[in-house]
């Protein structure tokens, strides 16, 4: 029983050790590939569709524009505004 009380221990640190190397590692990837999967997720027809329809959303809930082809023009004017920036 001893023994098995001692190895337990041990086991547990090893593996946090572990996890705490893979946890290093996986940070430094994304460090590394973060400014990539930035613009690849801007340059993505899906992205600028979603935040066409975000930005349209925003400006009609937000801010009294009457004429529809203002609206649209303002939502663009705000899309364009953006930039992805990878932190």
């Amino acid at each position: 029983m001893y023994l098995q009380t001692q190895h337990f221990p041990q086991m547990t640190y090893t593996q946090d050790i572990k996890e705490q190397t893979v946890t290093k590692s996986l940070k430094l990837l994304s460090n590394g590939f973060k400014n990539e999967f930035a613009t690849f997720v801007f340059a993505d027809e899906r992205t600028i569709d979603l935040f066409s329809q975000l930005a349209s959303e925003f400006v009609d809930a937000n801010i009294p524009v009457v004429d529809e082809d203002n609206q649209v023009e303002l939502a663009m004017l705000l899309l364009e505004s953006l930039d992805i920036i990878a932190r």
